[in-house]
């Protein structure tokens, strides 16, 4: 569905996007996370045609999107952080316009508009003027307006910033269900919408992808952790001698188990487990727990945004706020 190759865009000295390229299958729910500055609003604006890369291509759907602009444009469903919204229209003219200006024939206008209200349950709030609803009911319009024309493509950017916990929860939901029809980029700086919503991340870090892969192999490690009964004498010496085994980080339990935690190599990949079992099984430890540990996002994210070169200046977070 979306295909992005060696794009770049700089303002000035400043980058914006760098080299940034990856592919979005239909029917995928992708997050696109940075932190504020990372050049993802930048990258939505080239996606959607309102901003030229300096180099680079980007096609939705087999189309590029400079060279076929407005029909790229209506494949896509776009929600931007601030909803495009007229507090003075009621809910049900407010959608009449949008179906207007997305060019819907007026025969098809009642079903598309239809299909919106009860897939975003705006049923009872019609008559209501949209400056009336609650913040989580606007972000149901600004949804409703970006599926209004049963669009290919999804493009969400921070829409839970400023809900409620139980706002939040019936946005997500809501998302899940659209996306049964529609590929869907939700952009946030948020690791638990993340976490919660999208089946892959791509993280973009100073205008750079530093990492493209599902959650489940983001989060995977090459280490293990074991947890005993009751101490065992000589347990860390016995384990780092194990083959593949970079390290060993004793620890106690919050329930007051002795642990270790230990650090295989990179392509120890989940062998461990079989060889710690073995020698515990040999030295007759008293197993309690033998895993293969996870990260969350949040150590993936901050592995990787430390891993970046020096933290931007003063100017480059001005910049930053201006691009992102």
């Amino acid at each position: 569905m979306i295909d992005v190759s060696h794009l770049k865009k700089f303002y000035g000295p400043i980058r914006a996007l760098e080299d940034v390229s990856f592919h979005i299958d239909r029917g995928e729910i992708v997050g696109l996370l940075g932190p504020n500055g990372a050049g993802k609003t930048t990258f939505i604006k080239i996606l959607t045609g309102y901003l030229q890369p300096d180099e680079g291509r980007v096609t939705v759907d087999g189309l590029d999107v400079q060279s076929h602009t407005r029909t790229v444009q209506a494949e896509i469903g776009y929600l931007p952080e601030t909803a495009p919204l007229y507090p003075e229209l009621s809910v049900q003219a407010y959608l009449q316009m949008m179906a207007d200006l997305r060019r819907i024939p007026d025969d098809e206008q009642l079903q598309c508009i239809s299909e919106a209200v009860y897939a975003t349950g705006l049923e009872s709030h019609l008559t209501r003027l949209i400056g009336e609803l609650s913040k989580g009911f606007r972000q149901r319009v600004g949804l409703a307006q970006a599926i209004l024309h049963r669009p290919r493509l999804l493009i969400l950017d921070e829409p839970t910033v400023g809900l409620d916990p139980m706002q939040i929860v019936e946005i997500r939901g809501l998302i899940r269900r659209l996306a049964r029809q529609s590929t869907v980029l939700f952009s946030t700086h948020i690791l638990s919408e993340v976490e919660a919503l999208c089946d892959r991340a791509i993280i973009l870090i100073n205008g750079q992808v530093k990492a493209d892969a599902h959650l489940s192999e983001l989060a995977a490690t090459a280490n293990a952790v074991l947890i005993l009964e009751r101490e065992a004498a000589g347990a860390v010496d016995r384990l780092r001698h194990l083959g593949q085994v970079r390290a060993v980080d004793p620890f106690q339990g919050s329930d007051g188990y002795p642990g270790f935690r230990i650090f295989g190599e990179p392509n120890a990949g989940d062998g461990l487990t079989p060889a710690i079992y073995a020698v515990a099984r040999e030295q007759g430890w008293p197993v309690r727990e033998l895993r293969q540990d996870v990260r969350t996002l949040e150590t993936v994210f901050n592995e990787l945004a430390l891993a970046t070169e020096s933290a931007p200046t003063q100017e480059d977070t001005m910049v930053g706020e201006v691009v992102s």
